[in-house]
């Protein structure tokens, strides 16, 4: 039988325990392209709203939370590699637009559909119904 958490604190303990062993399996995953998990977030956070669409170097450091400086250090990084490209903003000379190329998109769509399945390997020890109910519970959450 297994023991019930007692209270909230509990349910954050094992909340960021599960998200640990998730993690783990994600940072594993980027390895074999030489990505980062701050490298991931900067260019899946560049594929949102739509791929291709480039938003300001500002932007994406507001998005990932992160300080400028970082924001550029991670382009930089994934220039380098050819998954994203920068390009002067049409509007504001002082600023630059950020985009992923067409091989950060491709990358990106490759190493998405590869996470997908680690996660729906990682959460089948979970029975149909159990995983159905976490669903619902973390998208209460959520919003």
């Amino acid at each position: 039988m297994q023991s019930q958490p007692s209270d909230s604190a509990d349910l954050g303990d094992l909340f960021h325990a599960a998200f640990r062993g998730l993690r783990r399996t994600w940072a594993e995953q980027l390895s074999p392209w030489e990505l980062t998990p701050h490298q991931w977030r900067a260019l899946m956070t560049l594929m949102r709203p739509a791929p291709g669409d480039p938003i300001r170097l500002k932007d994406l450091a507001e998005r990932l939370r992160i300080a400028p400086r970082s924001a550029t250090e991670v382009v930089d990084q994934l220039e380098v590699k050819g998954l994203v490209r920068r390009d002067p903003d049409p509007t504001d000379r002082r600023a630059t637009l950020v985009a992923a190329t067409r091989d950060g998109q491709q990358l990106f769509a490759k190493i998405s559909a590869e996470r997908r399945g680690k996660s729906s390997e990682y959460f089948a020890r979970l029975s149909a119904e159990d995983r159905a109910e976490l669903a619902r519970i973390l998208g209460q959450l959520g919003d």
